[in-house]
């Protein structure tokens, strides 16, 4: 997911990217992947690695997952990146909607998921093997784990107060053609939190990261250049 961003910034900042649980090499826990608890898991991972703060962001799910980090313990956040996310919570709808596709995903496997959410994913600029790669990583993943996360974002909290209260600093990324959390959304993030920086990216969907590499890692290096590259912390 984040290869682009290990490669083409490995000089600028050391990147911690942990698979959340029940994706890659992480086991599921028990019931819904509640934010909380990828935040939890992430602060643990933080500990383990005696890291006492770091710049948190995340793409989508990631960035619901840094907002619940941001409210369990906002110390350890040096800044903030939001990319292609949202800070509001879902409504009866939506929340109904990704149950519905929790269990479709249970009985159907990872295939309901690449046919129903990736055509969404990406905008209309994608090419052909970029659609290939990013189904080939949703196919990769376990059904249980997909599930729970959809479970679990169902139940998450508004951000609005969270986000409101940080003094930054905060960089908000959105695709131009994002068709999932479009860019009324990501502004309404940015206006939270004074001097925060907000870059569109053009010619890319919900996932600007790796449909537009080079601009989202250029925003996002400038915004990372704020701290000396520290490659021990």
């Amino acid at each position: 997911m984040f290869e682009p961003q290990l490669t083409g910034l490995s000089g600028v900042a050391r990147f911690i990217v942990p698979d959340h649980r029940g994706f890659g090499r992480s086991t599921p826990g028990p019931g819904a992947a509640t934010m909380d608890a990828l935040a939890a898991d992430a602060l643990a991972v933080l500990d383990a690695l005696g890291i006492a703060s770091a710049v948190v962001g995340g793409v989508s799910m990631g960035g619901y997952a840094a907002l619940a980090l941001l409210r369990a313990d906002p110390g350890r956040v040096r800044g903030l990146v939001l990319a292609d996310t949202q800070v509001g919570a879902d409504d009866d709808a939506a929340g109904a909607t990704r149950g519905e596709l929790a269990g479709a995903v249970l009985g159907g496997g990872m295939e309901v998921l690449v046919e129903r959410l990736v055509p969404r994913l990406l905008g209309p600029a994608a090419s052909d093997a970029l659609r290939d790669r990013v189904a080939a990583m949703v196919r990769a993943n376990p059904p249980a784990g997909a599930a729970a996360a959809l479970r679990g974002m169902a139940l998450r909290q508004d951000g609005r107060d969270i986000l409101a209260r940080f003094a930054g600093p905060l960089l908000v990324i959105v695709g131009a053609e994002d068709a999932i959390t479009p860019r009324e959304k990501a502004r309404a993030m940015a206006e939270l939190v004074p001097g925060s920086e907000l870059v569109e990216i053009p010619d890319s969907g919900h996932l600007a990261n790796l449909e537009q590499p080079a601009a989202f890692n250029a925003a996002l290096g400038r915004f990372l250049g704020r701290w000396p590259a520290n490659p021990e912390g």
